[in-house]
């Protein structure tokens, strides 16, 4: 009897050994709190520059952080967080209900937020005698409908862009001659800077505030106004993209960006979600000129001083 309560015993304390050591463990494979240590994420490359711009300031407030970003298609930045290979990313869109199935079958939370709006810009070369489009004359150049030769060209193919332009356009395939996908957005704007007859699709952070290694060619284009003969507002009127036409739902080609935190724990993802979302990562966005989701005050006193 005694033997076999000492193999009980033993066998009691060797279960508690290796649970003790499958969680320390996992502990070491995380070593981040919210604003320290290191976590990989995926971003959308089509919004490269305000993500730079949040990362840049959000490292300078936690110098013990070390946020590692890479920048990827849609479809290839969906499959790194499908795959597990990381938790966190910035994309432009919801995960779907098969997606967040996925997660449901690992036991992790999805958390999706909202952080800014971006608008998808037409542009045109400089000497191009084009001001403006609409809706219904997209759709068709897109289609294949309208009489025309120029050279439409977007970024890659597997983007979050085009995925927007077909769901636009009600398009499984880009088939025409006339319409090309090229690797990126400053390629995008190099190529119609140098084709006087080419029309490029584009994020608008992409044009209002160019880099100084693309921005001879961003100044060398122009961003068309818009018009929706279908608005119930003001059909016949044309929109540039703005901060204002964003906010009041005028200007028609406009998409939400979104922080989707899979991670499951409070971590670095966490830290840097809440910043994004925060004060301070929301002004980012406004100083940007994309529309943030939350518009941050600005408290103006008023003195009245008698002399």
């Amino acid at each position: 009897m005694k033997s076999k309560s000492l193999i009980v015993l033993l066998m009691f304390a060797t279960l508690l050994l290796l649970q003790n050591c499958k969680r320390k463990s996992s502990a070491k494979n995380y070593n981040d709190t919210y604003n320290s240590g290191t976590l990989s994420f995926v971003a959308d490359e089509s919004f490269a520059p305000i993500v730079d711009a949040e990362l840049y300031i959000f490292k300078n407030d936690n110098i013990k952080a070390d946020p590692r970003i890479s920048y990827l298609a849609e479809n290839d930045a969906l499959r790194l967080l499908l795959n597990d290979s990381v938790r966190f990313a910035f994309l432009s869109r919801e995960l779907n209900k098969e997606e967040l199935a996925s997660f449901e079958r690992r036991n992790l939370p999805v958390v999706t937020r909202q952080f800014a709006i971006d608008a998808v810009a037409i542009i045109v070369n400089q000497a191009s005698a084009d001001t403006s489009t609409s809706v219904d004359e997209i759709k068709k150049i897109l289609l294949g409908q309208a009489k025309t030769d120029r050279s439409i060209v977007f970024d890659n193919p597997n983007s979050s862009l085009v995925r927007y332009l077909k769901d636009f356009a009600g398009a499984k395939e880009f088939k025409q001659k006339n319409i090309y996908a090229l690797k990126s957005n400053k390629e995008v704007i190099k190529y119609v800077s140098q084709h006087p007859e080419a029309i490029g699709i584009t994020g608008f952070g992409w044009i209002d505030d160019p880099a100084a290694d693309y921005a001879d060619a961003a100044a060398k284009v122009r961003i068309l106004s818009v018009k929706d003969e279908h608005s119930k507002t003001a059909p016949a009127q044309y929109f540039r993209p703005s901060q204002t036409t964003l906010y009041l739902k005028q200007y028609p080609l406009q998409r939400s960006l979104y922080v989707i935190n899979c991670t499951g724990r409070t971590g670095l993802g966490t830290g840097l979600e809440l910043f994004v979302e925060g004060d301070k990562g929301q002004r980012i966005i406004l100083r940007s000129g994309l529309l943030p989701t939350l518009i941050p005050e600005r408290n103006i006193t008023v003195h009245n001083n008698k002399f």
